[in-house]
């Protein structure tokens, strides 16, 4: 892999990652953009005891522009995007309508691929490697801007979660807090690591997922199983068997493996629903250690968390979406549509012939 860090118009980074290591990134980025100017602000609510980011500016971000109009893919016959060359392997950039910024954290563009009509299935296993040795190096990179706690890589896809550009992406958040949900964890290791004498909970949960009919594949390195308590329709959680803090933390063995079950993953999502239905919108989520300090989660250090990808989809039959209404929204207690038996069957069931 070569790493190119250059900058846009605007000021904002922008780091090229490619296979090859001849590859020469000298393109200028020759738009008349006005430097970024941002309102991002946290507050935290004294009743949950958590953080909210306020991005006022966000009103005004590119939403659905038209093919040829799209802003990451390359610059070519004449038409300036947000990347100046006019090709590339896999692209990072600060994001131009930030949800964090400056104390507040910061936000990434992460475009997989130059194919605009392609999505992160269509990745060969070499072009998907890349891309986690670029998630893994922004981790690294985030976790020493001081304002920095916890860094979070993912992908939207599909209109229907809300993405607003149709080009293959996702994105790095890099909060200036632990996120609840990691808090929630971690609160649940610590009492689990006192109530056993010191075992930790992500061990057990996959010791007892690997022994239950809800496995959906399993590799030398990696394996994914809808959880006994799935809250969406079809949602697969994704372990190396090895438990690591972070993707600093992954050995090569496991590096190497990572492309092909995940590629075949995202493919069976794409299944689920049968020949001729559009692709499925999912949310993919590295769950991460936080960087910051964890002495309010008394015993527990960055090491007994454990690195996983939570993969799943709002669609929860042909058609018909799971929309968070009462319950789920107000209580936040999730109501599922599907039995996760049922949803792991299904994922086998549709395997790469």
């Amino acid at each position: 892999m070569k790493k190119t860090s250059t900058r846009l118009a605007d000021g904002r980074e922008l780091i090229y990652f490619d296979l090859r290591d001849d590859r020469v990134r000298d393109a200028v980025d020759r738009r008349p953009l006005e430097p970024t100017r941002t309102t991002s602000e946290v507050r935290r609510d004294p009743l949950l005891g958590d953080s909210i980011a306020v991005a006022s500016h966000r009103q005004g971000r590119t939403y659905h522009p038209p093919a040829d109009e799209c802003p990451l893919c390359p610059s070519r016959d004449g038409r300036l995007s947000e990347i100046p060359d006019s090709t590339y392997d896999v692209v990072v950039f600060e994001n131009r309508f930030p949800s964090l910024a400056g104390d507040s954290g910061r936000c990434e563009v992460v475009c997989f691929t130059e194919d605009h009509d392609a999505s992160f299935a269509a990745l060969t296993e070499e072009q998907a490697r890349l891309v986690l040795d670029a998630w893994t190096d922004r981790t690294s990179e985030l976790s020493h801007l001081p304002s920095v706690e916890q860094v979070f890589c993912f992908e939207n896809r599909g209109a229907e979660i809300g993405v607003t550009l149709g080009h293959p992406h996702g994105q790095i958040y890099a909060y200036p807090f632990t996120t609840p949900r990691t808090a929630l964890m971690l609160r649940q290791v610590a009492a689990h690591k006192e109530a056993t004498g010191g075992e930790n909970l992500f061990d057990a949960v996959v010791e007892r997922e690997r022994a239950d009919e809800r496995v959906v594949l399993e590799g030398e390195h990696w394996v994914a199983f809808v959880p006994y308590a799935a809250h969406w329709p079809y949602e697969v959680h994704l372990y190396p068997k090895r438990r690591v803090p972070d993707l600093l933390a992954l050995d090569e063995a496991a590096r190497t493996e990572f492309p092909q079950v995940y590629l075949e993953l995202l493919r069976r999502f794409d299944r689920i629903f049968g020949e001729g239905e559009p692709p499925t919108p999912y949310i993919a989520a590295w769950h991460q250690a936080p960087f910051g300090r964890l002495e309010e989660f008394e015993g527990v250090n960055r090491d007994d968390f454990a690195l996983h990808l939570e993969l799943f989809t709002i669609r929860r039959t042909s058609g018909k979406l799971k929309f968070l209404a009462g319950s789920e929204s107000g209580m936040n207690v999730f109501i599922n549509d599907i039995r996760p038996e049922a949803a792991a069957e299904r994922l086998r069931e549709v395997a790469s012939s």
